[in-house]
């Protein structure tokens, strides 16, 4: 099966009738335009869990499979959540900064927050928001959720974002993204968490109403924010989020590992060759 990068059928006109399958990642853009291109494709197996960047609804109605790779990056996304969280409630940025820039010997280091005890809300039950509520409950925490759908699960539900966020210490987002979910969190929510309340998004950074959030940062309408995703990726450079000591931010790195990269590129790479050999694809969409 030989492999070409997007860029060749720029080169070669005639290339573009030939290809069957893209293999792509959640965070580039496969639209219509492109599509449209390509008259012998069949599948669009993307590596990753979120496809809000592939029109699916078009691509099924010229009946092209999209494919992802759920489950696999699950633990990964869900260690870096907690991970985050613990660093923003005991200031582990600001606490290595105090160490290497020499302030240590001038003084203690100011106190931190526990996880313990805290009210978690999580908007978006799905796998990731599972298996994040599952590794927070060892914590000692409270755990509620937002969703479309009340589930059958140990946790208290609440019908919108905003009263999930007035229960809540720390707010995490953890849907899928697209226009369903753009800017679920919002100004509302936000001013409904508190000025002591956290903010997490691992989910997608359309979820999150930006401007509204560093609104609420600058007055301190809420106590701070973990990002590991925006809506405009990479952040730029002069964005007020990259100011405020309240907010840890991460460059969009939920699933990377090592170990989860190489099960997300097997399971992308067996989408498409089980399709193209069997004509049915393994985790389709």
């Amino acid at each position: 099966m030989p492999l070409h990068s997007l860029a060749d059928i720029d080169a070669d006109d005639a290339l573009r009738t030939r290809i069957g399958a893209i293999a792509t990642r959640s965070n580039y853009d496969i639209d219509i335009a492109l599509i449209e291109r390509l008259p012998s494709l069949r599948i669009i197996a993307t590596s990753g869990v979120g496809f809000d960047r592939i029109p699916v609804d078009f691509a099924r109605e010229r009946g092209i499979v999209v494919t992802n790779t759920p489950d696999l990056l699950n633990a990964a996304v869900a260690e870096l959540t907690i991970g985050l969280i613990l660093a923003l409630l005991r200031q582990l940025p600001l606490a290595d900064r105090f160490v290497r820039q020499g302030a240590w010997s001038r003084g203690a280091f100011p106190l931190g927050s526990s996880l313990a005890g805290k009210r978690v809300g999580i908007v978006g039950m799905g796998r990731i928001g599972k298996e994040i509520a599952r590794r927070l409950d060892q914590f000692g925490v409270q755990i509620s959720y937002f969703g479309r759908t009340r589930q059958t699960l140990p946790f208290e539900w609440f019908a919108t974002p905003v009263e999930l966020a007035r229960w809540s210490d720390i707010v995490i987002a953890s849907c899928p993204g697209g226009s369903a979910t753009r800017h679920l969190i919002d100004a509302a929510v936000l001013d409904a968490l508190g000025s002591k309340g956290l903010l997490v998004n691992i989910a997608r950074g359309s979820v999150v109403d930006e401007a509204a959030l560093v609104a609420a940062l600058e007055s301190r309408a809420i106590g701070g924010a973990v990002l590991d995703v925006f809506e405009y990726e990479p952040l730029d450079a002069a964005s007020p989020l990259r100011t405020f000591d309240q907010v840890v931010l991460a460059p969009h790195i939920g699933s990377a590992t090592h170990e989860t990269h190489l099960a997300m590129a097997r399971l992308t790479a067996d989408n498409i060759v089980s399709f193209l050999t069997t004509g049915k694809a393994l985790t389709p969409v």
